[in-house]
């Protein structure tokens, strides 16, 4: 059997973290690691409990979970971070996913794709909610960062890997990136692993933001 995801919920409104607490204690392979209210104690709980996935609110009173995002990430074993939004009109997630966020949540999505999106994001993946992938993506490529860095070249990346890149930053799937290129599966998920590791990037969120700061995705 395997073992269970450690998740620490962070919200400061009490009711939004008893919710979800609710919903994984009937869930055989996630538990409730703990919780904490402000970003200030989210990374102070996140240190001491190590958990697996981080459910992260976005406003919160003091660090908000952008700063808390940043920090929580930082370093080798660090866990994953979903940050927990209301998505139109919350702005603050575009930060939080250059802070090292691997997705975002939904308060209002459907519980069982919540707890699917800790599961894939357990597992090593980056999941943004089905169907606004595209959306969300473009719409935070568009925007403006006051404080960003001059892009990293793409140096010893192959052509081939560019062109994966460009596709990964029109969403494709592994499968459809194999398919669009004719080759299998395999090569293109070890294509994926390559640029993880020649970019830097910590998962497949941070490769499509990649691909459009290079100007790689319309």
């Amino acid at each position: 059997m395997n073992p269970r995801i450690r998740v620490l919920l962070v919200d400061d409104q009490p009711l939004v973290r008893a919710g979800l607490r609710v919903l994984m204690a009937d869930t055989p392979d996630l538990e409730v690691a703990g919780e904490a209210g402000t970003g200030t104690e989210a990374v102070a709980r996140a240190r001491d409990l190590r958990p697996d996935v981080v459910v992260m609110d976005v406003r919160m009173p003091g660090m908000d979970g952008i700063e808390a995002t940043r920090i929580v990430t930082a370093g080798p074993g660090a866990p994953r971070v979903l940050v927990l939004t209301t998505f139109d009109d919350d702005e603050y997630v575009y930060g939080a996913l250059r802070s090292g966020a691997s997705g975002f949540l939904v308060k209002d999505m459907a519980l069982d794709d919540i707890l699917a999106a800790i599961r894939v994001v357990a597992g090593g993946d980056a999941l943004i909610a089905p169907g606004v992938t595209r959306r969300l993506i473009e719409e935070f490529a568009a925007r403006p960062d006051p404080v960003r860095r001059p892009p990293r070249g793409l140096d010893g990346v192959t052509d081939r890997e560019r062109e994966v890149l460009t596709l990964v930053g029109r969403g494709l799937s592994n499968g459809e990136i194999a398919e669009r290129l004719h080759i299998s599966t395999a090569t293109a998920k070890a294509h994926v692993a390559r640029l993880f590791s020649k970019l830097d990037a910590r998962d497949r969120v941070q490769l499509v933001i990649l691909a459009y700061e290079r100007g790689l995705a319309p």
